[in-house]
């Protein structure tokens, strides 16, 4: 019987509420399709900054090392904004991602048919069936080039650079490619090429790889500016979309909204390897922690993209996506409530999510 180890970052908010409900499903997940896991946890973000006095203590770092797999709440707070940028929860998570070589970030942004009447955007524009997947690198670009503060004209400034190698480029462009041969074929670059010299050479670099590589993937390019746009307009001409750490953090968290629930929308960011970190896209939600109303499905289904894509586990993982479509047509949480329809708590929906597995 196989057995994996994952490494638990609960971190703050409603963190340990929703990974607790998400290792209740992964146990049972394991139970019906026959194989263990066993599970060690770490300190991240504010937690660890209460522990320890920094965000990514060297321990926890080791231990995801040491592990199969990663799964994370959430991090942050209102508590630890005052502190240094170095400092604040959020450097934990930029520090784990880079110590861990987690370079691509896979963010699905899909509408479950049960919630379609929670999108914003009209039914003729979403179409039959909505599923993106964004494709973003992770570790590069702008958020960990050189960057400073100097004088200019007497005044303070500013600066953040934002810089890309090819071999950074290939290994993403690598990753979208063969996300779309896992789909349905199509994949859009997104880049600013008419005025950014790291996009010129992101374009001309994706293009190489698709040339050479992956001749049957029907690439395109789309300047970043017309691709937010085309999200809200035409979101259903995308499949996958391959983009740079800066833009796919903004493009992602329009595509999530799209599904009309930011509670519902889980995430991977992998590395060379088979291993990866697994984290629901929402923030830590202090504001509701302890009083049972988070929603933990995002991280359910982060848990179930664990199984996917680093335990190879895809019948498991399917399993799961089918429960929480099942379970959608009954019962919700506060966030996606609806009338006519039964309002449980988080703890109460990783129960219903269990049972239907």
């Amino acid at each position: 019987m196989k057995n994996y180890k994952i490494a638990l970052l609960k971190g703050d908010g409603i963190g340990p509420e929703i990974v607790t409900q998400a290792v209740k499903v992964l146990n049972r997940a394991a139970e019906r399709f026959g194989f263990t896991i066993s599970y060690d946890e770490a300190l991240l973000g504010g937690s660890a900054i209460d522990a320890t006095g920094v965000p990514l203590p060297p321990e926890t770092i080791e231990k995801c090392k040491a592990t199969d797999s990663t799964l994370l709440g959430a991090v942050g707070g209102p508590k630890w904004d005052s502190l240094p940028g170095n400092l604040r929860p959020e450097a934990g998570l930029l520090g784990i991602r880079g110590a861990l070589g987690l370079f691509a970030n896979l963010r699905p942004a899909k509408i479950f048919e049960q919630l379609r009447e929670a999108s914003p955007l009209k039914a003729e524009i979403i179409g039959d069936n909505l599923d993106i997947m964004v494709v973003r690198e992770l570790t590069g670009g702008i958020y960990f080039g050189e960057r400073g503060r100097r004088t200019v004209n007497g005044a303070e400034a500013a600066y953040d650079t934002e810089m890309y190698s090819v071999p950074e480029i290939e290994r993403i462009a690598r990753v979208g490619f063969r996300m779309a041969e896992k789909r349905d074929g199509r994949l859009c670059s997104v880049d600013k090429a008419n005025v950014l010299e790291s996009s010129r050479l992101w374009r001309a670099t994706v293009a190489r790889i698709g040339k050479e590589e992956y001749p049957d993937i029907k690439l395109s390019h789309m300047y970043v500016d017309n691709c937010a746009m085309q999200l809200v307009r035409n979101p259903k001409q995308f499949d996958v979309i391959v983009t740079s750490n800066i833009f796919g953090d903004i493009l992602s968290d329009e595509a999530s909204m799209i599904s009309g629930s930011i509670g519902m929308l889980a995430s991977a960011s992998l590395s060379e390897g088979k291993s990866g970190l697994y984290e629901p896209i929402h923030g830590s939600a202090p504001d509701i922690a302890g009083t049972g109303l988070a929603n933990p499905l995002a991280t359910i289904l982060s848990a179930a993209m664990m199984l996917r894509y680093s335990l190879e586990e895809p019948q498991a993982a399917q399993a799961i996506e089918d429960a929480v479509s099942e379970v959608l047509k009954t019962a919700r949480t506060a966030d996606i409530s609806a009338e006519g329809i039964w309002q449980v708590t988080c703890e109460e929906m990783g129960d219903m999510v269990c049972g239907l597995l």
